[in-house]
């Protein structure tokens, strides 16, 4: 049986930061710079809910995210050893369920429904990895926990870090290889 994965969508997979900046901007006239945004948390970065809500529950926001480089390729050739599952919070923004699921059909069109999980709480979630950039997600996984860098958590040090999709292989592969060693040791 194949270990599992499982990929957050928003801040993994899609670059929602260049995103969120584009749109953000575009509503407030505010420009701010990914170096601007470093190590502050959504909350100081956006103190106004309510514009973050109208900006994130308006038509093609979450369908509209660029891609994340690397991360097509890199989930590719992790089927060929990992059962991989898509693990998305969702039922925050009414539109984002369909968007969504249009968005990793167009990206991930080799994944199959069965292998994406759009939830709420993602501490039901037990694969033996979960890649995720919030610490909220991360904190309580019941695998091992890689956190994928984001604006948000570049302060953050309590869990494996991953910068980009194409450390992930090899990343996975020395942490089976560690693992090995610790059972072979006791």
């Amino acid at each position: 049986m194949k270990r599992t994965i499982g990929i957050d969508m928003d801040g993994v997979l899609a670059d929602i930061e260049d995103h969120i900046l584009q749109s953000y901007a575009a509503e407030t006239g505010i420009v701010l710079s990914r170096d601007e945004i470093k190590g502050k948390s959504e909350e100081e970065l956006f103190p106004d809910r309510e514009m973050v809500m109208k900006i994130c529950n308006k038509a093609g926001f979450f369908r509209n995210l660029p891609l994340m480089e690397g991360a097509v390729e890199t989930v590719k050739k992790l089927m060929e050893d990992y059962e991989i599952y898509i693990v998305s919070a969702a039922m925050e923004f009414p539109l984002s369920l369909f968007e969504k699921r249009e968005w990793l059909a167009e990206h991930f069109p080799f994944i199959g429904w069965r292998n994406i999980i759009f939830c709420g709480d993602k501490s039901i979630i037990d694969t033996d990895y979960l890649i995720d950039d919030h610490c909220k997600n991360l904190d309580f996984c019941k695998g091992k926990p890689l956190m994928f860098t984001a604006f948000h958590n570049v302060e953050k040090d309590h869990h494996q870090r991953v910068n980009h999709w194409n450390e992930v292989p090899d990343l996975l592969k020395r942490l089976e290889e560690e693992q090995l060693e610790n059972l072979a040791i006791a």
